[in-house]
């Protein structure tokens, strides 16, 4: 795999449960953007399951300068974020949120056992994911004088760039998402136009 290339989720995956001395642990995997996105989606956990005891979670984003947490929730320290961690770890992936929810059952599991359960957990709910390859992506901002409008389309229809706004005047501005190993022969192309700018951003 190219390193413009990362597994994560294509979807948000059905939710799995396992029950273990009484307690049951569910088990969900989303796919992620952003750290500011994990709160929304924990938040939305909450409400579903408001008698739980502890939900734990762990995330991973980026691609070259990747970032996680791991978060125990209450569980003793490194019993329930960092095993989840390892599973998303194990299965290589990346722009990833796993949480497992935990509803007491009145029987303690020590830390081994809340070891085994959160990562259990979070191995069946990646196991039953849609994994998925996708590309790292750029964004790229081009103006340019109008007259140029169609070689610059011309360059941009070879790419299979996405077109994301359209600004028409004088000087024209396109936004455009392009896939980043695109990103070099899609650029050294447009600046063989006279008078074009670009402005190359990471996704």
């Amino acid at each position: 795999m190219g390193s413009y290339q990362y597994k994560t989720l294509e979807h948000p995956a059905k939710q799995v449960l396992l029950k273990e001395r009484k307690s049951k642990f569910f088990g969900y995997a989303f796919p992620l953007k952003s750290e500011s996105e994990s709160k929304s989606l924990l938040t939305e956990l909450r409400k579903k399951h408001p008698n739980a005891n502890h939900i734990c979670y762990a995330w991973r984003l980026g691609l070259k300068e990747q970032k996680y947490r791991a978060y125990d929730d209450g569980e003793p320290k490194n019993t329930a974020g960092m095993p989840i961690y390892g599973q998303i770890q194990s299965f290589g992936l990346t722009n990833i949120l796993v949480a497992v929810v935990r509803i007491f059952g009145g029987t303690k599991l020590g830390a081994s056992g809340l070891i085994t359960a959160y990562r259990t957990t979070a191995k069946h709910v990646l196991e039953s994911s849609a994994i998925i390859e996708a590309y790292a992506l750029v964004c790229i901002t081009i103006t340019f004088d109008y007259p140029q409008m169609e070689p610059v389309m011309r360059i941009l229809k070879r790419s299979d760039a996405i077109l994301n706004s359209r600004q028409s005047a004088v000087r024209c501005t396109l936004e455009i998402t392009l896939a980043e190993h695109k990103t070099a022969q899609t650029t050294n192309a447009l600046q063989t136009i006279p008078g074009l700018c670009l402005e190359v951003k990471t996704v």
